[in-house]
């Protein structure tokens, strides 16, 4: 959409970040607009709500000393726009788009429209290709598929950002398809964008990246828009170019915090917890544009991280995260504490497309490796807190065993520090635990996959 600028002499009133305009016409949601202030620098603002009455802008600087009855409100006829195209990899955008790496704006390829529409659900086709993390916990446990959203639920002082560039630096994937990474920050402190950059200077991630950078001090109508730029430049690689792309958003928690922000200062009936409550909806529009179409080469997987306030899982931003999202990666405060990373919990985490990218493109019994490891360490973790009452003298064989080999998962398996385990690397690790148990402890692992496992001199 590009119409005719008109300018209106004069706002309504102005409450906050927000500015009214009266009998607005023609007005668009999205909308760029401009605002003139006598002996003030121009400011800017975008229209978050058309009505026949008043027309809403949201603007991005401070509104301090700004007087709206002599203010100029020139709405562009523009919608807010992407500039989108491979030479943005690379580079790094502030949350509205401006560089922030001291080069000159990219030209690019083409301009998306950066509020776009989810991916229509008829064009889609199922996920189904194994994306290595180099990440055991996850590739084992909870394995990536290419088109999927899968969050990571962390928490305050845990390492979910730090275990995101892990990701980032270690993704690979089993074709060899030209790859590239989306980094969003969404209202991260300068600290933590500083050190999320370092790890990636020092990788050869870097020149496959484009970073996209709203941080604590920005305006906050940028945290709705730096995601929706983000993915405009998704959607260009992968449906345009081809392009396996990996979209990081950090954090949707302050993503939702500036969602409650704005519908305060518009004086919306609030939901749960005081977010609005459209908040689900406005997730959707994000998290449903993954995904693979059919007849492109190309995908979106998102992976999200999401800082749980107060570690509860049941808060209203991680409970609608994981309605619309396929599973979750959950990081464990008491892990974290005996310094094991990744500080993964195995049991609460799940990835509910594990089952479409397994088998042919990791091994044919891995299905069942998987369950069995479930199996033993949720008996295990049960026998820890038994035994915090009766001792371990008191467990019966089985449970002592269990309790042994949950120890040692935790730390052979779960924690791997710095190092990268190719998905051959995590199945051959996770066999070795498995077979410090007798056979009648493993019962989710058929005769036939131990003959495998033993090769073929095993075999009759």
């Amino acid at each position: 959409m590009s119409g005719t600028p008109r300018l209106y002499a004069g706002a309504g009133a102005a409450a906050g970040p927000l500015l009214t305009v009266s009998s607005a016409h023609r007005a668009v949601l999205g909308e760029w607009v401009r605002i003139v202030c006598a002996g003030q620098p121009p400011r800017r603002g975008q229209v978050i709500e058309v009505s026949r009455a008043a027309t809403v802008v949201q603007v991005f600087e401070d509104t301090v000393g700004l007087a709206p009855a002599g203010a100029e409100v020139t709405l562009t006829g523009d919608i807010a726009r992407a500039v989108v195209g491979e030479e943005l990899l690379g580079r790094v955008f502030a949350g509205s788009g401006a560089p922030l790496d001291g080069l000159p704006p990219p030209v690019g390829s083409a301009r998306h429209a950066a509020w776009a529409a989810p991916l229509n659900p008829v064009c889609r086709r199922k996920p189904a290709d194994f994306i290595e993390t180099g990440i055991s916990a996850i590739d084992g446990m909870n394995t990536l598929v290419r088109g999927q959203k899968l969050p990571i639920f962390s928490g305050a002082g845990l390492p979910g950002l730090e275990l995101a560039a892990r990701v980032v630096a270690g993704a690979r994937t089993t074709g060899g398809e030209p790859f590239a990474v989306i980094f969003v920050a969404v209202g991260l402190t300068q600290r933590e964008t500083q050190h999320f950059l370092q790890r990636f200077e020092s990788s050869e991630a870097l020149a496959r990246s484009v970073f996209f950078l709203n941080r604590t001090g920005d305006p906050t109508i940028e945290r709705l828009l730096a995601p929706r730029l983000a993915l405009a430049q998704a959607e260009y690689l992968a449906f345009a170019r081809g392009m396996q792309v990996l979209v990081v958003l950090a954090d949707a928690t302050n993503y939702c915090e500036a969602l409650r922000e704005l519908g305060a200062a518009r004086e919306e009936i609030p939901g749960r917890r005081g977010y609005p409550g459209y908040m689900y909806t406005d997730l959707a529009t994000i998290f449903e544009r993954a995904g693979v179409v059919r007849g492109s080469a190309g995908s979106i997987t998102q992976l999200p991280i999401l800082s749980m306030p107060d570690d509860d899982i049941t808060h209203p931003i991680p409970d609608l995260t994981g309605y619309i999202t396929e599973g979750q990666i959950v990081l464990s405060r008491e892990l974290d504490r005996r310094g094991i990373f990744p500080p993964i919990d195995v049991l609460p985490s799940l990835s509910r497309l594990m089952g479409a990218g397994i088998g042919a493109a990791t091994a044919p019994d891995h299905r069942r490796w998987s369950d069995q490891l479930y199996a033993v360490y949720a008996q295990g973790r049960e026998a820890r807190l038994t035994a915090a009452i009766v001792g371990e003298s008191g467990l019966p064989p089985a449970d002592r065993r269990a309790l042994a080999f949950t120890d040692r998962f935790e730390r052979e398996f779960i924690d791997q520090g710095e190092a990268r385990r190719t998905i051959g690397e995590t199945l051959e690790l996770g066999w070795r635990l498995l077979e410090t148990l007798p056979r009648e402890d493993l019962r989710r692992i058929p005769e036939a996959a131990w003959a495998r496992r033993a090769g073929p001199q095993a075999t009759p």
